[in-house]
């Protein structure tokens, strides 16, 4: 994932920020706590791609 790219992104619900998870290959939002998906290096930004959180997913 570009750093350019993280660095201007935000969530589309909240405009909160994301934290990159290299190894899902997703975005999280920890205020809604919603993972979008990062699928061939494009983030996808759209809330019903988005997976919730798992209670003991709070990193």
């Amino acid at each position: 994932m570009d750093k350019n790219l993280l660095d201007i992104l935000v969530c589309p619900l909240c405009k909160g920020p994301l934290v990159y998870r290299k190894a899902e290959n997703e975005l999280v939002c920890k205020g809604d706590r919603l993972a979008f998906p990062v699928r061939d290096d494009i983030p996808v930004m759209l809330e019903d791609d988005a997976r919730p959180l798992a209670p003991d997913e709070e990193r």
